[in-house]
């Protein structure tokens, strides 16, 4: 595989020290780099984006516009995927650019009229644009549907299919889930299936604390206290989460919430302040989290037990990325939480003391 990247993309390999492709790296380069429409499932942190990136970006021809579409649910997605689609755009000379909802849409037709060959947006402002005729839809080569699971979400079909039926007959479609929970109906007549949600990241450790309901904010704050410690918090209800960021800040932990009411700009800014480690806890619910990736996130703790098993690996995989290690602790207030969170992972108990985890 790595003999039909061109010279650029073999040294930007060597000076990110890059060892090895992922699983579904390797068996989605080939369809896609030959047009197959495909569906990769695998789980989170398994390097999904450049799984279909690089075989994407190859088959692009520099200076034609609007080759190739790729949708995210959520702005943090669609933005993150700007960002390496950048990188590796930029030694092909093609240019990548994001349209986004909250952002100004004169601007973003400006950005239309120099020809990006690739988009990446949400599906509600890519669709305002295609109706104003600015994305032309003739011209998509490609069409990508990242998180395709939550594309199919209630909110977003209807942007979506608008979008995909707009396009020439003989496209290439490529859904991306960490799930095979989907709507298979939906898929392009001949997709080929890759279906990898066995496998298990085993760079993820997987442990769980016995904590009192009205403990947990408390066990929270002495995470907070560790020195150097991040982790990103989940919570299953909003109001928990205000609440807990309200009582951790009163007390002086450094905690700061993510919640869907942060406007893009201010969100931006908390997570680069996480990620440069000026920020010990950033409580977030499975919503906004979906996509975030925070480049070796060392923990994540479920506040409350994920309602479910997809719920579960979404959250775990914010860690233990590409290959590194991370940690999960799930907070357990009752027996039955156990027996469930049992189903989901192979859990170890621990506690904290003297702010180092033992494992009991």
């Amino acid at each position: 595989m790595k003999t039909q990247f061109p010279s650029v993309w073999q040294d930007k390999l060597s000076q990110k020290h890059f060892s090895a492709f992922t699983t579904i790296q390797e068996a989605a380069f080939d369809p896609i780099k030959n047009g197959k429409s495909l569906l990769g499932i695998s789980p989170t942190g398994s390097g999904k984006t450049l799984a279909y990136l690089w075989p994407s970006l190859l088959t692009l021809t520099p200076k034609k516009a609007q080759q190739l579409l790729i949708l995210a649910p959520n702005t943090e997605l669609a933005g993150q995927i700007f960002e390496v689609a950048k990188e590796w755009a930029q030694p092909l000379n093609l240019t990548a650019q994001l349209f986004l909802s909250g952002s100004s849409q004169k601007r973003q037709i400006e950005r239309l009229k120099k020809g990006p060959e690739i988009i990446i947006g949400t599906p509600g402002r890519v669709f305002e644009l295609v109706k104003l005729k600015k994305i032309k839809m003739m011209n998509v080569n490609t069409i990508v549907l990242d998180e395709f699971d939550d594309l199919l979400g209630k909110s977003q079909i209807h942007f979506v299919e608008n979008i995909v039926k707009r396009v020439p007959r003989d496209h290439q479609m490529i859904y991306m889930s960490a799930t095979n929970s989907i709507d298979r109906t939906f898929l392009a007549d001949d997709t080929l299936e890759i279906d990898l949600s066995k496998q298990t990241v085993d760079t993820i450790s997987h442990y769980y604390i016995t904590v009192a309901k009205r403990e947990r904010g408390e066990l929270l704050r002495k995470f907070s206290n560790i020195p150097n410690f991040r982790g990103l918090v989940f919570f299953n209800r909003l109001s928990d989460l205000g609440a807990n960021e309200e009582r951790l800040q009163f007390s002086g932990a450094s905690a700061v919430s993510l919640a869907s009411d942060v406007n893009i700009k201010f969100r931006k800014v908390i997570l680069e302040k996480f990620k440069n480690h000026e920020i010990s806890l950033l409580l977030a619910t499975d919503l906004v989290a979906r996509g975030i990736d925070i480049e070796l996130l060392e923990t994540v703790i479920n506040f409350d037990l994920p309602r479910d098993k997809d719920a579960y690996n979404h959250r775990a995989g914010r860690t233990g990325r590409m290959g590194k290690n991370g940690i999960v602790v799930t907070f357990i207030s009752h027996p039955e939480e156990l027996k469930k969170l049992k189903k989901f992972a192979h859990v170890s108990e621990v506690y904290l003391k003297n702010q180092i985890l033992h494992k009991k």
